[in-house]
């Protein structure tokens, strides 16, 4: 398993989207079932809550991992991520169908490998621990 990762995970900002849109508990969640359908994932299960006075928040379990959403209408902000163990994933064609459904004019992603070691034990020591 050295150097090998075991999934990607992308860490997707999704800035200046439509208010209404990510306010709206049953089109979040249709819009990450066809995220996650785009991209070539096979949902198992989905479990999504809207807040009040606004915000949903969302999981749609896959068997290659999950798909979940954090929105704050009032900021125009969602923040996505996205972790499977899939090969064969097309994480950019959620990338963009979210950004296009949610009308974003700005996105950003970050993409961490997860599970391959580096070496050592692979936990940091905290600073000023002297462990």
């Amino acid at each position: 398993m050295e150097n090998q990762a075991l999934g990607r995970h992308l860490l997707i900002e999704l800035y200046s989207c439509d208010r209404g849109r990510l306010d709206d508990l049953d089109g979040v969640e249709e819009a990450l079932k066809e995220a996650a359908r785009r991209a070539g994932a096979t949902i198992v299960e989905t479990v999504f809550h809207r807040f009040q006075p606004h915000g949903v928040s969302g999981v749609v379990v896959i068997a290659e991992s999950h798909l979940a959403i954090h929105t704050w209408p009032e900021y125009g902000y969602a923040a996505v991520d996205f972790f499977t163990c899939g090969a064969d994933i097309d994480y950019w064609q959620a990338r963009d169908f979210l950004k296009h459904i949610f009308g974003a004019e700005a996105c950003e992603v970050k993409e961490l490998l997860r599970g391959g070691r580096r070496g050592g034990d692979g936990c940091p020591k905290p600073s000023g621990s002297g462990r």
